[in-house]
């Protein structure tokens, strides 16, 4: 028995199922609660509220484009909904791939019985994934969790494609695929980047044997990353443009932008350098290690689309964020204010007589001279 052919055949049975499903169940209109914003600023690209979905939003309005006004709603769900069935596809995949690995070893890899033994443990777990309340409630609305399970399920598939490959060719490709992934899952959400630690885990359990050391460093190191991620480039790059800005506007009075433009070519030159450099050098890892950040930030640069649009002023526009000042506050949703964990304001604690209303950090805002 051909266990690829089948478990393609399979796989895609079960997205069948998933489609029926949801196209069946989904939602004619829209949810009491945030998909009714979503619909509307994929509708006309506007504004939506903190941090923004800028991916989301345009493949939403890609969908809406084909209908009528009324039909809009449905249009977003179901781009939800063909999230959703994907997902459905990627986790049946991932299933066998784990019973491939623990059950067809050796004499066992053409045993018919153990074959269809893992297409069954696929098939239960993909669809009581499916029928699950939250991901089937999320499956048929217009929200953003439906497309971010596709990103984490997809990315996690293509560590295990990864890993799959016994020669090295062609290793340092998906290597690549799934930084550009996880940079485009930044303008949908988060939650991609909690895949990080467990495509660490399969790298070092290919490279090395288990051990205490190893596995601590591993853990470490996936740590490191995540947060390189999440609070160096997310916020960094926007931050670092904001410093450079106000650095040519108030201090060399130049014109706005003059410092966001220097910025971008002053990066685009040192990514570039820094491949050109590591590839002349033959240092392979530092190579990867840059062009995953670049395609990172490719993905993340969909939130131009955020400024972009804010700077037609649409109805709505949320934190009007059409320069890099007001873009960083909206992304590090500070109009929600903040709650510390370890240290800091409690709930009682004494106004600031002398800053009332306020954190004490300056806002800008472009002024005509």
């Amino acid at each position: 028995m051909d266990f690829r052919k089948l478990n393609l055949i399979t796989g895609w049975g079960v997205f069948l199922v998933a489609t029926i499903v949801y196209v069946l169940t989904i939602e004619p209109t829209t949810s009491f609660w945030d998909t009714g914003e979503f619909i509307t600023t994929a509708y006309k690209l506007e504004i939506g509220h903190p941090p923004g979905a800028p991916l989301f939003m345009l493949l939403a309005r890609l969908f809406s484009m084909f209908d009528s006004t009324e039909t809009v709603p449905v249009a977003v769900n179901e781009l939800s909904a063909v999230s959703s069935r994907l997902t459905i596809l990627f986790l049946f995949w991932t299933i066998t791939h784990f019973g491939r690995k623990m059950a067809l070893k050796g004499d066992d890899a053409n045993n018919n019985g153990k074959i269809i033994a893992t297409m069954a443990a696929g098939v239960v777990g993909a669809l009581a994934y499916t029928f699950s309340d939250s991901f089937w409630f999320s499956a048929v609305e217009g929200e953003v969790y439906a497309m971010s399970s596709l990103f984490t399920a997809a990315v996690f598939w293509a560590i295990l494609r990864w890993e799959s490959l016994s020669n090295g060719k062609n290793e340092m490709r998906w290597i690549i695929a799934i930084a550009y992934l996880m940079g485009l899952s930044i303008g949908v959400h988060l939650l991609n980047l909690l895949a990080i630690p467990a495509i660490c885990f399969v790298v070092f359990f290919k490279r090395n044997k288990p051990s205490t050391r190893g596995l601590v460093i591993t853990s470490l190191v996936s740590l490191v990353i995540l947060g390189i991620i999440q609070s160096g480039i997310i916020p960094g790059v926007v931050s670092l443009a904001g410093k450079f800005e106000l650095f040519f506007t108030n201090s060399l009075g130049m014109p706005f932008n003059t410092g966001v433009i220097i910025y971008a070519l002053i990066g685009i030159g040192a990514l570039t350098y820094g491949l050109y450099y590591t590839h002349k050098k033959n240092k392979p890892i530092w190579n990867t290690a840059i062009l995953s950040v670049v395609v990172i930030i490719l993905g993340y640069s969909t939130f131009a689309t955020i400024v972009i649009r804010s700077s037609a002023n649409p109805p709505l526009d949320e934190n009007n964020p059409e320069n890099v000042f007001t873009l960083l506050a909206y992304l590090n949703r500070e109009q929600y204010g903040d709650r510390p964990l370890l240290y800091g304001h409690f709930f009682n604690s004494p106004t600031d007589m002398q800053n009332p209303r306020g954190d004490g950090k300056p806002v800008y805002a472009p002024v005509e001279s």
